[in-house]
């Protein structure tokens, strides 16, 4: 068996940019999934699967040595890592810092090995192939027949994760959404797989966290630094993960503050970073609103609801977040956020205590309904978060061509090669661009209604110390929304 690699390897961004310039379709696919995840990332549309979602899995174990053929035993061990992991039921959670404990989300995701296979018979969701490969690399030849693999299950019904030797020093890797199905699934290491058996020795991978991470990425989540190197450029596409410099590794010590992101630093904390095993406990809720956008578009086929109680009770009321940059609500169940916040307050509006508790259209108390009521016209203050938008914007950066493709003279929907970032948004998609400029129209209009009724309680010498310091807000936040509405609309 391998020996652990010093650090956490993933080939999942190199395979994808591989097909970038290799899938035909795979562009226009990735940017249908980008374009339905930022929907979701800014609340223009709720996810459809409001329960748990139960994933059916099928193990393909290819081995070559008696050791690589790891035991049914091993492969449980990974499924109940999975299910705690997803659930926000690790009881490693508890070692997260207290300042980023309200950014710990229950993804609302289980999986199970499939009971029936793609005919209809019965089975383990376990399958198992001898080889005479050594080890397979980020190739994808461990998924055919033809080159010592094992070809996957019908993937629109199944996640299929092949469990074998990888060589190079890599932990695993996965295929984004949108990608081919004959590739569609998750590669892991057999020494990295699970927790006992050949796991048990494999420290500081042997908690199971490989596939928690791998599979993260299935569901389109990216990893925490926004793989631009060791720069402070990329993004991960959600708004409630600090920006950070690059991958951490090990068992870093809180706090690691790159990027200006002081006080509470990177969230090495996070399942999409490179950090040890037993250094990763939690997905945040902006992630959960990608991967549920994930499962309601290219996995809308996958998984069936889970029957009964599906959510803890500690869930029901979903956090603020409070470490946000732009501070946001974290969620979309705004008619219950009252009762999370115990002081209680609205972490960015805090200059006017409070969410009244028992208020069941969470507007803000009016206590001065004069200078900031104004703006829970529609039920929430979450349409005053404007992230991930602003990157996404257009850069005006243009089709330079793929392999077989000459240089093309309308802008591509998305650049998903650039070296300091991932992603970007264009006009090239009208209806969105048009969404966003209703939604800022609207925004801005709520703030000029503020700034209105600010003007004549500062009139009428009623404005006190707190009305100043909101006013000023208000007024920071009004101009950056006409400047973001102008350059959307070339104004």
């Amino acid at each position: 068996m391998a020996k652990p690699p010093k650090q956490r390897t993933c080939s999942t961004m190199e395979v994808h940019e591989r097909m970038l310039r290799s899938v035909p379709g795979y562009i226009e696919a990735r940017a249908a999934s980008e374009n339905r995840a930022f929907q979701y990332a800014n609340r223009l549309v709720a996810a459809q699967r409001t329960g748990v979602t139960v994933i059916p899995v099928v193990v393909h174990v290819v081995w070559k040595t008696a050791a690589q053929n790891i035991s049914d035993a091993q492969i449980h061990s990974q499924i109940d890592v999975l299910n705690k992991d997803y659930r926000k039921a690790n009881p490693d959670i508890a070692n997260l810092p207290a300042a980023f404990q309200p950014l710990a989300t229950d993804a609302r995701i289980e999986f199970e090995l499939a009971t029936t296979d793609p005919n209809g018979a019965a089975t383990t969701g376990i399958t198992r192939t001898q080889t005479t490969a050594d080890s397979f690399i980020d190739d994808n030849k461990v998924k055919a027949a033809a080159t010592g693999g094992v070809a996957p299950w019908n993937t629109a019904k199944y996640l299929n994760l092949w469990v074998c030797e990888l060589g190079n020093g890599l932990l695993g890797y996965a295929q984004f959404p949108g990608g081919p199905a004959a590739t569609d699934g998750v590669v892991i290491l057999n020494s990295a797989f699970g927790t006992v058996g050949t796991a048990a020795a494999f420290a500081p991978y042997n908690l199971g966290r490989t596939a928690s991470h791998e599979i993260g990425h299935w569901l389109n989540l990216r990893h925490i630094w926004g793989d631009d190197g060791n720069g402070c450029n990329g993004d991960d596409l959600v708004a409630d993960t600090p920006n950070a410099a690059g991958p951490n590794f090990g068992k870093p010590t809180f706090p690691h503050v790159t990027c200006n992101n002081g006080p509470n630093g990177d969230l090495f904390q996070n399942y999409m970073d490179y950090t040890d095993d037993a250094a990763m406990f939690m997905f945040t809720a902006g992630q959960v609103a990608r991967m549920q956008a994930c499962l309601d578009g290219d996995r809308a086929s996958i998984g069936h609801t889970k029957i009964g109680p599906t959510i803890a009770v500690a869930d029901l009321h979903p956090t603020l977040v409070t470490a946000d940059v732009h501070p946001t609500l974290a969620s979309v169940d705004f008619a219950t956020i009252a009762a999370v916040d115990p002081h209680p307050t609205v972490a960015i509006l805090d200059l006017h205590p409070t969410l009244a508790s028992a208020d069941t259209h969470p507007t803000i108390a009016a206590v001065d309904t004069a200078t900031v009521a104004v703006l829970d016209v529609h039920t929430t203050i979450a349409v005053l978060d404007h992230a991930p938008t602003n990157f996404l914007l257009d850069h005006g950066i243009p089709n330079q061509g793929f392999p077989g493709q000459g240089p093309g003279p309308e802008a591509l929907p998305f650049v998903l090669a650039t070296p300091h970032h991932t992603m970007a948004w264009t006009k090239s998609f009208p209806d969105m661009a048009q969404s966003r400029a209703a939604t800022l129209l609207n925004q801005i209009n709520q703030h000029e209604q503020a700034l209105k009724q600010l003007a004549e309680a500062e009139a009428a010498g009623s404005l006190s110390a707190y009305d100043s310091v909101a006013a000023e807000q208000v007024n920071t936040e009004y101009e950056r929304l006409v400047a973001e509405y102008r350059q959307l609309v070339g104004a």
